[in-house]
C-alpha cells in the first residue's frame, strides 16, 4: 500500500467532560514493533544495495532481539502482576501481548522467506554462499572435519539431562543444540537426551579455505558444523536427532533509589542479565513437535512465545562485511565545516580562535566527528585550559574523546567526567571508562540516582588574558565517533556567553547539590524543557486562535509523553499546522476528524538511522515574530522529559538556523523515496513514487560538495 492521509472517523474519542478517551492514542509497543516493520521493510527495497539489504536483515533480528528482551519482558511481568491497563490506549498487558505475537510472528516468517527466497539467492551470483552440509564436496567435508576434530570440539561440553544432571542453565540468546539419542552410556545408563551449548567463543560464520573454493566467499555455519559431527560427542550411542534452539531472557536491569554505589550494583546486575525471565523460544523449523513442547516446558513459555524460524536461530551473527563495493553503498567522505578546516589537534588554541568569533555546526554523519574529537585534544595539550567537563552516555575504552580526557587529566587539567552506568547494555564499557579515567585522575561522577544523565555536553574553561572563558559542544547524540558514521546527528559548538553559562550550571548540579540555577538561554530537563515546550505550542495555539499562521515542526525518535500528546491535538484542533518527524514511536494519532486534522505524522527511514532532535516554532515570523528552534538530547518520552537530565539548546545563529531548518527539517518532509505516513488507525504507509531522498541530498550537499 502507498502513504493515504485521508482523515479516518473514530468514535469515542471524549469523555462526557469533553476529556481526551483511550481511543486518541496508540499504543507504544505496538509503535515500536511496528518501527521495526519498517526496518525489516528495507530488506526488500530493490533500490537498496544487496549486501545493505542483508545488512537490515541482520539489524531486524537485533533489534527484534531488544524489543523482547526489554519491552516483552515487562509486559510480561505487569501480567503477572496484575494484568492491569497501564498503557494510554487502554489495553492490558495480556492484550498488547497477544497482538505483539501475531505481528512478530509473521514478520519473522517475513524476515526468513527475504533470507531464504531473494537475498541468499542473490549472493550466491556473486559467489557469495553459505553452504548447506550436502552441498560441501569430499575436500571441504574432509576439512570440516579436521575444523571440528581440532577447533570444536575441544572447547563443546555434551550435558546428558538425568536425575543427576537436570536441565541446565542457559544463557540469555545462546546457541544451543537439544539433542536425541539411543543407546547406553559409558555407565549403562539409557540417556536419550542431551544439551550441547555452542560456545561463544567461536565464530558462528566460518570461511572455507581459499584453496577450497578457488578464492570464493564460501561459508559455513558453525551450527552446520557441529550438527554434522555431534555423534563424535556421545561414542557407542546413536545421534537420532539435533535441533538448534535459542532462548530469549528478560534483560532489563532494575536499581533500587536508595543503593550506596552504583557502580557496585550494576556490576552485581550484568550477571543477572545473562539468566532472567524467559521471554521467547526459537527452534528450527526441523524440530519435531515433542521436542519443541518440551523446551517450552522446561523454560515454562507457552505456544504464542514458540518462534519457528527456517534456518539459523540468529541472524545477527551473519556476516554482511564482505569487501564487494557494488553491493554495498557508495562510499563518502565526511566533511569538515568550513571554519574549521585546516584545524587539527596539534594547532593548540586554533578551534578555540574559531569558536570565539562563531557558532560551528556539524552535521553528522555527513560532517566528521573528528573537530570534536580534536577539541578535546586542543584542550588537553592548551596551557591555558584550566578544566574540562563532559557528559559520557555510550563511548567505550578505546573512544579518542576518553584518551584525550585521560591525557588531560594527567597534564594537570580538572577533567570532571559524568559517566551514566546505566546506559543499556554499555553498562560493563562505562564501568571500564570511568576506571581508566579515575587511575587517570580525573574526577568521575555518576549522575543523579534516579534520573539517567542524557545531556549532551562537554564544557571547557580556559584563562584568556587574564579572564576565565568558557567554551560548550552540545549535541543531540552521544560522544561515540562509531555512531557518528551512522546515526544522524548534529553538534554545536559556542562560547555565547549565555548558553556557556548555562551549561556550568547543569554541571554543577550534576555533581554538587542544591537548586538548579535559572537558565537564561538552555532547556534543562527534569526542570524546564517540559514545561517550556508546552508554553511554546501554547503560544501557536494563541497566534491561530487570533487569525494568524501558527506551526509546529519536531524531528525526534519517540512520542509517548500524553501531556505533549494532548497540547498537540489542542493546536491541531485551534489551527495549528503541525508536522512530526518521527523515527520509531508515535503514541499520537495523526489526521483523525475532529482530533488531528491538522497533524502529520512521518518517518524516515533509510541508509543512516534518524537520531536528530530539532523543536521549530514559527512564533508568528510572518508579521515580524522570531521564530524558535531548539535542538537536544530529549526524545518526547515521560522518561526524557520527567525522569532524565536532558538538554536542549537554541540555535541563535541565523545562518546555522536557517540550515537547519532547511536540512533538517523541509528537506525530510519532502522525502518521497524513504519516508513513511503514519495513519490515523496506527498503520505505517510507505511514500512511493518520487524521486526526493533526503539523506542523499544532504550527502551531496554537505559531504561532496561543502558549502
Amino acid at each position: 500500500m502507498t502513504a493515504n492521509q485521508a482523515l479516518i472517523e473514530l468514535e469515542g474519542l471524549f469523555d462526557e467532560k469533553g476529556k481526551f478517551t483511550p481511543n486518541c492514542y496508540i499504543n507504544r509497543d505496538l509503535s515500536a514493533l511496528r518501527f521495526q516493520l519498517r526496518v525489516l521493510a528495507q530488506a526488500a527495497n530493490p533500490n537498496h544495495p544487496l549486501l545493505e539489504r542483508m545488512f537490515f536483515l541482520t539489524i531486524f533480528s537485533s533489534n527484534l532481539d531488544e524489543f523482547f528482551e526489554i519491552r516483552v519482558a515487562g509486559l510480561l511481568q505487569k501480567m503477572k502482576q496484575g494484568d492491569q491497563v497501564s498503557s494510554l490506549d487502554g489495553r492490558k498487558p495480556s492484550e498488547i501481548l497477544q497482538i505483539i505475537s501475531k505481528i512478530a510472528h509473521g514478520a519473522v516468517d517475513e524476515q526468513y522467506r527475504m533470507l531464504n527466497e531473494d537475498i541468499l539467492p542473490e549472493l550466491a551470483k556473486h559467489e557469495i554462499r553459505y553452504l548447506k552440509r550436502d552441498e560441501l564436496n569430499d575436500k571441504q567435508r574432509a576439512w570440516m572435519k579436521e575444523y571440528f576434530v581440532s577447533q570444536v570440539m575441544p572447547v563443546l561440553t555434551p550435558i546428558s539431562i538425568d536425575p543427576a544432571h537436570p536441565f541446565p542453565r542457559l544463557a540469555n540468546k545462546s546457541l544451543n543444540f537439544i539433542v536425541t539419542l539411543d543407546g547406553k552410556d559409558a555407565f549403562g545408563r539409557d540417556i536419550n537426551l542431551a544439551i550441547v551449548p555452542a560456545p561463544r567463543s567461536l565464530p558462528r560464520v566460518i570461511r572455507l579455505p581459499d584453496e577450497l573454493t578457488g578464492g570464493k566467499d564460501h561459508h559455513v555455519m558453525l551450527s552446520a558444523v557441529i550438527h554434522e559431527y555431534i555423534g563424535e560427542l556421545f561414542l557407542g550411542m546413536t545421534v537420532t536427532g539435533c535441533y538448534q534452539f535459542r532462548l530469549t531472557r528478560n534483560a532489563d536491569l532494575a536499581l533500587a533509589d536508595d543503593v550506596d554505589d552504583i557502580a557496585k550494583a550494576l556490576e552485581g546486575e550484568l550477571n543477572n542479565r545473562r539468566f532472567g525471565q524467559k521471554v521467547r523460544l526459537e527452534v528450527t523449523t526441523n524440530c519435531p513437535q515433542q521436542i519443541s513442547e518440551f523446551l517450552l516446558r522446561e523454560f515454562a513459555l507457552d505456544s504464542s512465545q514458540l518462534y519457528r524460524v527456517n534456518g539459523p536461530v540468529n541472524l545477527t551473527r551473519l556476516l554482511t562485511s564482505f569487501d564487494y563495493p557494488r553491493l554495498k553503498f557508495s562510499p563518502f567522505t565526511a566533511a569538515i565545516p568550513k571554519a574549521f578546516q585546516g584545524l587539527n589537534k596539534a594547532d593548540t588554541g586554533s578551534m578555540f580562535a574559531t569558536i570565539a568569533r562563531q557558532d560551528v555546526l556539524v552535521h553528522h554523519p555527513f560532517h566528521a566527528f573528528s573537530p570534536v574529537v580534536n577539541l578535546l585534544w586542543q584542550a588537553a595539550n592548551d596551557p591555558d585550559v584550566l578544566a574540562i567537563k563532559q557528559t559520557i552516555y555510550r563511548s567505550g575504552v578505546n573512544s579518542e574523546i576518553v584518551q584525550a580526557l585521560a591525557a588531560a587529566a594527567r597534564n594537570g587539567k580538572e577533567v570532571t567526567a559524568v559517566i551514566e552506568l546505566r546506559a543499556r547494555f554499555d553498562e560493563a564499557s562505562n564501568i571500564a571508562v570511568a576506571n581508566m579515567l579515575q587511575e587517570a585522575g580525573a574526577v568521575v561522577v555518576y549522575g543523579i540516582v534516579g534520573y539517567k544523565t542524557h545531556a549532551k555536553m562537554m564544557l571547557i574553561i580556559r584563562r584568556e588574558a587574564g579572564k576565565i572563558r568558557r567554551y560548550a559542544h552540545l549535541g543531540t547524540g552521544n560522544y561515540h565517533a562509531g555512531n557518528a558514521k551512522a546515526y544522524t546527528d548534529y553538534g554545536l559548538f559556542t562560547a555565547n556567553e549565555e548558553v556557556t553559562e548555562d551549561v556550568a550550571g547543569v554541571f554543577w548540579q550534576l555533581t554538587g547539590m542544591g537548586r538548579p540555577l535559572p537558565s537564561k538561554q538552555i532547556l534543562h530537563a527534569p526542570f524546564t524543557l517540559h514545561d517550556t515546550l508546552m508554553r511554546l505550542i501554547d503560544d501557536e495555539i494563541a497566534h491561530a486562535k487570533a487569525g494568524k499562521v501558527g506551526r509546529v515542526i519536531m524531528k525526534f525518535n519517540a512520542l509517548t509523553e500524553r501531556k505533549i500528546i494532548n497540547k498537540l491535538y489542542e493546536a491541531s484542533q485551534a489551527g495549528v499546522q503541525i508536522d512530526l518527524i518521527v523515527r520509531s514511536i508515535c503514541c499520537l494519532r495523526p489526521q483523525v476528524a475532529g482530533l488531528s486534522e491538522n497533524i502529520r505524522v512521518r518517518s524516515v527511514v533509510g541508509r543512516f538511522l534518524e537520531h536528530t532532535r530539532v523543536y521549530y516554532f514559527a512564533n508568528d515570523v510572518q508579521n515580524g515574530g522570531q521564530e524558535r528552534l531548539y535542538c537536544g538530547s530529549a526524545d518526547l518520552m515521560d522518561r526524557n522529559l520527567l525522569h532524565r537530565v536532558e538538554v536542549a539548546f537554541p540555535i541563535l545563529d541565523k545562518k546555522l538556523f536557517k540550515k537547519i531548518y532547511e536540512d533538517g527539517l523541509i528537506n525530510y518532509l519532502k522525502d518521497d523515496t524513504q519516508a513513511w505516513e503514519l495513519s490515523g488507525t496506527g498503520e505505517w504507509y510507505p511514500v512511493v513514487g518520487g524521486t526526493h531522498n533526503a539523506q542523499s541530498y544532504l550527502l551531496n550537499k554537505i559531504s561532496l560538495n561543502i558549502k
